[in-house]
C-alpha cells in the first residue's frame, strides 16, 4: 500500500544512519507528493525578474573587503561522478588541462586567493558516499590545505528511490547501492546542522559561506563579492547570470505573484505546457549560476525555528532504478535545489555576475571549449576566457558523448579562438595541430575521418 512506503522508507533511513533531520526532510517531501503536490511552478504564478544589481557596479571599500574575506569559508559541492559522461569515478579528478584536474585546480585556486587576500579561506567538499574517500585521499598531496582542526569535507545524506508504482522503497539486491539517490544540492542545509559543522564553523569565527559546483572553475574566491554580501545583510544571495541560447534549459530566477518573492524554477518544476515560456531567454534573463552566498548565523536561526526542515520545493525526478537499463522498474527520485532557499529565508536576493564565473562542465562539448585556447590558465589558476562569445559546440553523441571516446578522438585540441560554430556529426578524429574558423560542419560520412583544418564554414544541411 502506497500509505506504508513512507514508514517504510523512515525505517530504511534510520537502519542505514541517516541523519534524523534529513530523515524529516524526506517526509514532508514524501507527505506533500501523497497531498497531490507535483512541485510544479506554473508560469501564470511568476512574473519575469527585469533587473539585478550587478557586480560590475558595485562599491565596497578595501577594508570591508578584507574583512568579508577572512570571515568566508569555500565549500565545494563534489558529491557527482560524472556518470552522464560515463565517468567510473569523482568527476572532480577528471583531468582539465597541463595534466591538472579539477580538484588541483580548484585547490590551487584557493592557496593563491589565500596569499593574496592574506586570509584563512577553509576549503570544505561537500562528498557523497560514492566520492569521498577518492577525495579525500587525492588531496592528501596538499598538507598546507587544512586550516585548524576544521574537516576538509562533510557528507551529503542519501534517500531511498521509491517504486513508481506502490511508492514504497525499491529493493534491488544485485546492486543494493541502486536503491539509494543522492537528494539533491538542497541537501546541504541539512547535512551542515546534523553534522554540527555549522555550529563550528560559527564558533571559529566564519560567517559566511561560498557555495559552488567544483565542476565551475568560474567559481572563484572574490573579495568584492564577499563585501557586497556583508554589506547587504542578506542571509542568502544567488549568484545570476544572463541567460543565452544556451542556458534555455537551466533554472531562472523569477517573482512569484502571491507574495512578490524571488524564486528559482527549475526545468524538472514546469509543465511541457510552460516548458516554452521557461525557455524564453528575452522574458526569463537571468539563471542560477549555483554559486550560493550564505550567512551562516542566519541560516543557523532559521533552521532552528524550521526545527531543521526548511521545507524547500521538491522536485519529482521519474528514472529507472538502474539508470543503465531502461527495462529495469521505474521509480521516483525526491530532490531539492539549493538555490530553492532564495523563497525561504527572508531577506534573501540576487546579484548580477559575469558569464566568466560560470564555466560548468556537464558534457564533453563544454570539456572541449574549457580544454581550448578559448580559455587560458592563469597564473593565480583562474580560467580567463579569450574571447567575448563562447562558439557553440555540438558533439556528436554516439561518439563524443562518453569520456574515453572522446579523449580517443580529441587526441590534439584544435584551436577554436577564431570559431563562431563547431558542429560535429559522425565519427572524427582530430589528433594533429588544426583550427576551427568561424562556423563549421562537419557532415557523418559513415566512418571515421581525420580531421585537417577547416578555414572557413561550411553550413549544416
Amino acid at each position: 500500500m502506497k500509505n506504508d512506503g513512507l514508514k517504510l522508507a523512515q525505517d530504511k533511513m534510520a537502519a542505514a544512519g541517516v541523519d534524523p533531520t534529513a530523515i524529516k526532510v524526506f517526509a514532508a517531501q514524501y507527505l506533500a507528493m501523497l497531498g497531490g503536490s507535483d512541485g510544479n511552478i506554473a508560469e501564470n504564478a511568476i512574473t519575469p525578474v527585469e533587473k539585478l544589481e550587478k557586480l560590475d557596479d558595485v562599491k565596497v571599500d578595501v577594508a570591508a573587503q578584507q574583512a568579508a574575506i577572512g570571515k568566508t569559508v569555500i565549500i565545494k559541492l563534489n558529491g557527482g561522478l560524472g556518470a552522464s559522461m560515463g565517468l567510473a569515478k569523482t568527476k572532480s579528478l577528471l583531468t582539465l588541462r597541463d595534466g591538472q584536474t579539477f580538484l588541483d585546480i580548484v585547490v590551487k585556486q584557493i592557496l593563491r586567493a589565500r596569499a593574496d587576500y592574506g586570509a584563512r579561506l577553509p576549503l570544505i567538499l561537500m562528498n557523497s558516499f560514492h566520492t569521498r574517500q577518492e577525495s579525500l585521499d587525492f588531496i592528501k598531496k596538499y598538507p598546507e590545505l587544512p586550516v585548524g582542526d576544521l574537516p576538509l569535507d562533510f557528507l551529503q545524506n542519501r534517500v531511498p528511490k521509491l517504486r513508481l508504482d506502490n511508492l514504497q522503497p525499491v529493493d534491488w539486491p544485485a546492486d543494493p547501492e541502486l536503491e539509494w539517490s543522492p537528494p539533491g544540492h538542497g541537501d546541504i542545509y541539512t547535512a551542515l546542522l546534523d553534522g554540527g559543522l555549522l555550529d563550528k564553523l560559527i564558533a571559529d569565527g566564519y560567517e559566511y559561506a561560498h557555495v559552488s559546483n567544483s565542476d565551475n572553475l568560474g567559481a572563484t574566491p572574490n573579495a568584492i563579492l564577499a563585501g557586497w554580501f556583508a554589506q547587504s545583510g542578506a542571509p542568502f544571495a544567488i549568484e545570476a547570470c544572463r541567460r543565452t541560447v544556451n542556458d534555455k534549459k537551466g533554472g531562472h530566477l523569477a517573482l512569484r505573484k502571491a507574495d512578490d518573492r524571488l524564486i528559482l524554477r527549475e526545468s524538472a518544476q514546469t509543465t511541457e505546457a510552460d516548458k516554452p515560456e521557461f525557455m524564453n531567454i528575452d522574458k526569463h534573463r537571468f539563471f542560477n549560476s549555483n554559486n550560493i552566498w550564505l550567512n551562516l548565523p542566519a541560516l543557523r536561526e532559521a533552521l532552528r525555528v524550521a526545527d531543521g526542515v526548511l521545507d524547500l520545493p521538491f522536485i519529482r525526478n521519474e528514472k529507472n532504478v538502474d539508470p543503465t537499463d531502461l527495462t529495469t522498474p521505474k521509480v521516483i527520485q525526491l530532490e531539492s535545489a539549493m538555490g530553492s532557499a532564495i523563497e525561504k529565508l527572508d531577506g534573501a536576493t540576487a546579484i548580477e555576475v559575469p558569464r566568466s564565473r560560470f564555466l560548468p562542465v556537464k558534457t564533453t562539448n563544454e570539456l572541449l571549449l574549457v580544454r581550448s585556447d578559448l580559455y587560458k590558465l592563469t597564473e593565480n589558476y583562474h580560467l580567463e576566457p579569450q574571447v567575448e562569445k563562447t562558439p557553440e559546440v555540438s558533439l556528436d553523441d554516439r561518439y563524443y558523448k562518453l569520456i574515453n571516446d572522446f579523449d580517443a578522438r580529441f587526441v590534439v585540441v584544435p584551436s577554436l579562438i577564431q570559431a563562431t560554430s563547431f558542429i560535429v556529426k559522425g565519427d572524427w578524429l582530430f589528433d594533429k595541430p588544426s583550427a576551427v574558423v568561424g562556423n563549421i560542419y562537419l557532415s557523418d560520412t559513415g566512418q571515421q575521418a581525420e580531421y585537417s583544418g577547416l578555414d572557413s564554414g561550411s553550413s549544416p544541411e
